[in-house]
């Protein structure tokens, strides 16, 4: 006879809904690692030109991303990304890699919100009252520390290294004790 299992309390997502979820995720991430190449660009252009005028653009072209793109692309890769792990079998605590770049996704977010977009409208108040960029810092540190954490959570994704979590491992071995039975 086999022991009863819990209910678990947040249902899984059926193969169509999981697809669904998957490709909005899928889409989300990768627009979040474009728009962060583009601020890098932008960035670069602005601290690495002579001209006020280029440099006046680039930040304004910038403040435009964080203000208006970067916020819901992220909201919807965080969201996408726990509704995946919470609907799966991979679980958000479940294997270091899944729950790795949940924190990076967290930690990313919420460093857009309270660096990347201060910094870059610092940038802009200062271009726009007829300064020059106060400091290069302001328009790279911000993209380059971004677009580093999307591609090693990119990478992970792929290769998924370092197994599962003590947890992951508790929650398996009823299953493949399951198994063995059966």
């Amino acid at each position: 006879m086999k022991p009863k299992q819990k209910p678990h309390p947040i249902p899984k997502l059926g193969r169509p809904a999981r697809r669904a979820v998957l490709v909005v995720h899928v889409i989300a991430s990768a627009g979040w690692l474009g728009l962060t190449l583009g601020l890098l660009a932008l960035g670069t252009t602005a601290a690495g030109t002579g001209s006020a005028v280029t440099v006046e653009s680039s930040v304004r072209a910038m403040k435009l991303f964080a203000d208006w793109l970067l916020l819901p692309v992220a909201f919807l890769t965080l969201l996408s990304g726990l509704m995946l792990s919470l609907g799966t079998p991979w679980g958000l605590a479940r294997h270091r890699w899944v729950y790795t770049k949940f924190w990076l996704t967290l930690a990313t977010t919420t460093a857009t919100v309270f660096a990347l977009r201060p910094g870059v409208n610092s940038a802009v108040t200062a271009v726009a009252a007829g300064g020059p960029l106060p400091d290069a810092g302001d328009v790279l540190f911000g993209p380059v520390v971004s677009l580093s954490a999307y591609v090693f959570m990119t990478v992970i994704s792929v290769l998924k290294p370092w197994g599962p979590t003590k947890r992951g491992r508790r929650l398996r071995a009823p299953a493949r004790r399951g198994l063995q039975d059966a």
